[in-house]
């Protein structure tokens, strides 16, 4: 069965980038969305609730009307109201500087966009384990 994949970020380059990436790790083997802001991966979440995604990566610094929140935050918040999505990875990439602490506060997992070349191995390792 495919993995389904969505990545939400507000910037184009670092979406297009993301998707080389996970289509490197599992080639032919997965089906990918992509949303530009949080509002819109809230859309694609809903629209997918009947087969949810099985990997989520996130921006956390996108459009700014969520304050004090990030997007990013808003955006996860939104995907734990549905239980069908708790079996989903959901990884924060990220340059904002607390992103372990953001991480932590929603039980997700992180990759600080300096080291996002680490996402390959990090899905490697959530594949094999």
């Amino acid at each position: 069965m495919k993995k389904r994949v969505l990545i939400v970020d507000d910037s184009s380059k670092w979406v297009l980038y993301h998707k080389d990436a996970v289509r490197e790790i599992f080639k032919d083997d997965v089906e990918i969305d992509t949303a530009l802001s949080a509002r819109e991966g809230v859309e694609k979440i809903t629209s997918s609730v009947d087969k949810p995604y099985d990997f989520i990566l996130t921006d956390m610094q996108m459009e700014p009307d969520y304050l004090p929140l990030y997007a990013g935050e808003w955006f996860i918040k939104q995907i734990k109201f549905f239980n069908e999505y708790k079996d989903s990875k959901i990884i924060i990439i990220s340059a904002t500087s607390n992103i372990r602490q953001v991480a932590q506060n929603y039980s997700v997992d992180y990759i600080p966009k300096y080291r996002c070349n680490d996402l390959q191995e990090y899905c490697n390792k959530l594949l094999n384990s």
